[in-house]
């Protein structure tokens, strides 16, 4: 079994490069999410409360969700970069994001099996063919489910649907809820999927992704129903899609997860 398989075919991980090249000169980064591959030179990464970082050797910069920050390089020999803005969903629900660390800094020399697709990175980057920018980009999203998979497998997430991923127990119900989000669950059929008592389920399942298996029912559904409103799909078709009987059931529950009715977003 894949416990990404579901939940990446409904909310894959988005990059969109933005710089490749030689920076010879200080630069700031805004609060939306960015991967950065330094490959070469001297660089200083400083954040607000934070110690400044030093790279003479190259190394991925994630920030999932997104964190003002500044790079700071040697005008002379300057530092070589490929930089993408990333897209994890935010305070609307993607739940790929939840319980990362605000900053993942993952050195090339020790996670070998990232090297591969930073070259392709670098060199494509540094080249000048057709379709660098589909290339980069591509790369950069497959880049992205290497780092959740290193990620989750150091141990690092300690919340939310990943840290759930990487329990076999949970990850079972997990799964089955992003499968099947439309039908009617209940806290023992979750239980039994994942092989444990109803009350143990419970607390391992809110210990370890931050919120009660019904609870992320709701909100696995409402990430999903917006993705099918800003399609323009109708309310009444997205509120049988992810499970509701009623357009006016779904548009009260909807309100109340997203702070908006569902035909604003439609």
């Amino acid at each position: 079994m894949d416990p990404f398989a579901a939940l990446f075919a409904h909310v894959t991980p988005r990059a969109r490069t933005f710089f490749s090249g030689n920076l010879c000169n200080t630069v700031e980064f805004g609060p939306e999410g960015h991967l950065h591959l330094f490959k070469a030179g001297v660089l200083t990464l400083t954040q607000p409360g934070a110690d400044d970082l030093k790279l003479h050797e190259p190394t991925l910069m994630f920030f999932p969700r997104g964190r003002t920050h500044r790079f700071v390089v040697d005008p002379e020999r300057g530092a070589d970069l490929v930089c993408a803005t990333v897209e994890l969903g935010g305070a609307e629900g993607n739940p790929i994001g939840e319980g990362l660390p605000e900053l993942v800094v993952l050195p090339l020399a020790g996670h070998p099996t990232l090297a591969p697709v930073c070259d392709l990175l670098v060199a494509e980057g540094f080249a000048d063919g057709g379709g660098r920018q589909a290339a980069l980009d591509r790369l950069f999203d497959y880049l992205l489910i290497l780092i959740v998979r290193d990620v989750v497998a150091s141990g690092a997430v300690e919340s939310g649907v990943l840290a759930g991923l990487a329990d076999p127990r949970l990850a079972k119900a997990l799964t089955a809820i992003h499968d099947a989000p439309g039908r009617a669950w209940s806290l023992e059929d979750l239980a039994d999927i994942a092989g444990m008592s109803r009350t143990r389920f419970a607390d391992l399942f809110r210990a370890r992704v931050g919120r009660t298996p019904i609870d992320y029912l709701t909100a696995w559904r409402m990430t999903l129903a917006r993705q099918l409103l800003a399609k323009g799909k109708s309310v009444k078709s997205v509120a049988s899609q992810v499970g509701y009987d009623s357009a006016a059931a779904f548009s009260r529950v909807f309100s109340r997860v997203s702070g908006r009715p569902p035909r604003e977003v439609r």
